[in-house]
């Protein structure tokens, strides 16, 4: 199957990544030449824009910073959609939206799918990462094997849109952790507790998560360098209140955490590392939230693995 992916940033760069460093036929496509270049040095490519990539390759993936980004995608390459096309968008993305650009791919023969990603830029980098995928059986069965390349942990979830509600639910939580981690860790070090004992004590406990497991060694380190910055974080966390508003859920947490981010914006800017909001409570004490051996960047030790198929747990049938 031949393979466009459109978007080589952060995220995007390491799974198209993967693809080519597992031999896929590839074609890539970003606005920035030198990312493009790059990749065709690697193996794969130059696609040369949108438009060109739908009409060469089978499957199409986006992998895009905003919406309006996709949208503007998707405009180019709809013309050339045609029966046995497929897009696929990897993008963290608004659930109306890529529900909308999928309807019209759909309305012209193509198959859309919505499988953005989870796990972190370092399990992204190594085909580690889970990935949901909303779509129709017949084309998940057919992009199996493309997402068991960038992921290890595949899930379908349904009809198309399934995958960026549950997408948006995942950051939110992510975030929320992350900050209640910064507050925990800062409360201990007022008691004059050890911060590496502190983390293992975290880490063995009921009290750990995913966030703590990697985003406070990198707190701890000082780097405060996690590959994901606030502006990325606003637009996660707001596409959640969204779907709360949509569904009239009167959250308390969620708008709490929209205004502690805006915050660390105006102190540290609008695309300073998430991390940095750790500094709000170092201003605030006066405390160093530091500790030795903790590693400045996040590297997956764990080997690349084939990917597989995650089965939902059902109940027996009677």
């Amino acid at each position: 199957m031949k393979i466009g992916f459109v978007g080589l940033g952060n995220v995007g760069g390491k799974l198209a990544g993967s693809l080519v460093r597992n031999g896929l036929e590839v074609a890539v496509h970003d606005l920035d030449a030198a990312l493009v270049q790059a990749f065709v040095e690697r193996g794969a490519r130059a696609g040369g824009s949108p438009a060109q990539m739908m009409q060469d390759c089978d499957a199409v993936i986006t992998c895009l910073p905003s919406p309006a980004a996709s949208d503007a995608v998707v405009s180019e390459m709809l013309p050339h959609v045609q029966p046995g096309k497929i897009w696929m968008e990897m993008s963290t993305t608004d659930v109306e939206e890529v529900k909308r650009l999928g309807a019209l791919v759909a309305e012209r023969g193509g198959a859309p799918v919505d499988c953005p990603v989870s796990g972190g830029c370092h399990r992204a980098d190594t085909g580690n990462i889970s990935i949901y995928a909303g779509c129709e059986r017949e084309t998940f069965d057919r992009i199996l094997p493309i997402l068991t390349t960038m992921g290890r942990r595949i899930l379908h979830v349904g009809e198309i849109g399934n995958s960026s509600t549950l997408k948006v639910m995942t950051n939110y939580l992510a975030n929320m952790n992350l900050l209640a981690v910064m507050e925990a860790l800062t409360v201990m070090k007022a008691c004059g507790m050890d911060l590496g004992m502190t983390f293992e004590a975290i880490s063995m406990s009921s009290g750990t998560s995913f966030a703590h497991e990697t985003e406070s060694q990198l707190i701890l380190s000082g780097s405060r360098d996690v590959n994901f910055t606030m502006d990325l974080v606003m637009k996660d966390i707001g596409l959640f209140q969204t779907l709360a508003d949509r569904h009239n859920v009167p959250l308390e947490l969620s708008p709490l955490m929209i205004e502690m981010m805006k915050d660390g914006q105006r102190r540290y800017g609008e695309r300073a590392q998430s991390d940095r909001m750790i500094e709000r409570l170092e201003e605030a004490t006066g405390l160093s939230i530091t500790a030795p051996g903790f590693p400045p960047e996040l590297i997956d030790d764990e080997p690349e693995e084939p990917g597989y198929e995650v089965v939902v747990r059902r109940a027996a049938a009677e």
